[in-house]
């Protein structure tokens, strides 16, 4: 399992963020994570893994710098960090986590826990919840595992439809570590928050099979609202446009999410779409001004966007929109 890294120049310096900057190495797409790697400039000297972007993956389009050999070594760590992030890999740095120092909830009380199986789902669930809701995003692993990635999430703190960001076991970079999904949703209780959206980061791992894709780790977390006493509400995956059987209708990703919950799930459904058989027992739920209530967020799954895929982000509304009506 070869790493392709190359030696470089940065280029370009393209947008620049606390915990993401997209600039250019010798011309190249790159993103850098400053957290991570420190800050960067214009002629640095780097290194960056460019494997994704020859494979031509989904993930691809763009290299990742992997240290910045002119202003980025013998960086120190955390102060006080001493949980291992990515451990024994070569990406391997310690960072502090919520459960070294704060109290955790013994159980959820009823909060609603919305779980999506893509980050597109994101940005129409948190508006289903609606504003003057205090919402803690928590990434899983299946995506993308850097939170600062996602400039939906960005939007959504700016916009005041997230109140937190947690990453949680491989995933980095939010305002909250954590060490599992467990303790993350016993966090977000602890501290107030009214209701939980999970979802894995930007991007998907999928290879066509039944259970081997990044959008199970959707059940996992609905299991673990479960177990704790929370509501877990489950978004489904759902297209019209999709040129792949297995994902057209109901996808095959959401069929193997509520085959692998073990408790009671909400699974929401917009009303008005007719909904295979065997997606029981299901809440209809009136999606009606969803659009308006998106306006201005970033909706866009696989490149297509409301217009082409309305009722992937209806059903995705739909979720929040359940998750709303349980809060107390």
């Amino acid at each position: 399992m070869p790493l392709s890294l190359r030696r470089g120049r940065v280029t370009g310096i393209l947008e620049q963020h606390d915990d993401l900057v997209r600039l250019e190495v010798d011309g190249v797409p790159c993103v850098a994570y400053p957290g991570l790697t420190g800050p960067v400039a214009l002629d640095d000297e780097v290194l960056v893994n460019s494997q994704a972007r020859e494979l031509e993956l989904g993930s691809g389009g763009f290299d990742v710098l992997y240290a910045n050999l002119t202003r980025g070594l013998e960086l120190p760590a955390e102060q006080g960090a001493h949980v291992v992030k990515l451990p024994y890999t070569p990406a391997q740095f310690a960072a502090l986590h919520a459960e070294e120092g704060a109290e955790l909830a013994a159980e959820l009380g009823g909060m609603p826990v919305v779980c999506c199986s893509l980050h597109s789902q994101l940005a129409a669930a948190c508006a289903g919840l609606g504003e003057g809701v205090r919402v803690a995003y928590v990434q899983l692993e299946g995506g993308a595992l850097p939170l600062g990635l996602s400039d939906t999430v960005r939007t959504l703190r700016q916009r005041g439809l997230l109140s937190s960001t947690v990453s949680q076991g491989a995933c980095f970079g939010g305002e909250v570590e954590c060490v599992n999904v467990a303790s993350a949703l016993a966090w977000a209780a602890a501290t107030n928050h009214q209701a939980v959206v999970c979802a894995v980061g930007p991007g998907i791992v999928g290879t066509a099979s039944r259970l081997g894709h990044g959008g199970v780790t959707a059940a996992a977390a609905a299991n673990f609202a479960s177990a704790l006493g929370g509501s877990p509400v489950l978004a489904v995956r759902v297209s019209s446009a999709d040129q792949r059987e297995r994902h057209r209708g109901v996808s095959h990703h959401t069929r193997a999410v509520v085959e692998l919950c073990l408790g009671d799930v909400r699974i929401a459904w917009p009303k008005g779409l007719e909904a295979p058989e065997w997606l029981e027992p299901r809440e209809e739920v009136d999606v009606e001004g969803w659009d308006e209530a998106c306006a201005g967020l970033p909706l866009s799954h696989m490149g297509r966007g409301p217009d082409v895929e309305p009722w992937f982000f209806a059903a995705a509304f739909a979720a929040g929109r359940v998750a709303r009506g349980l809060l107390p």
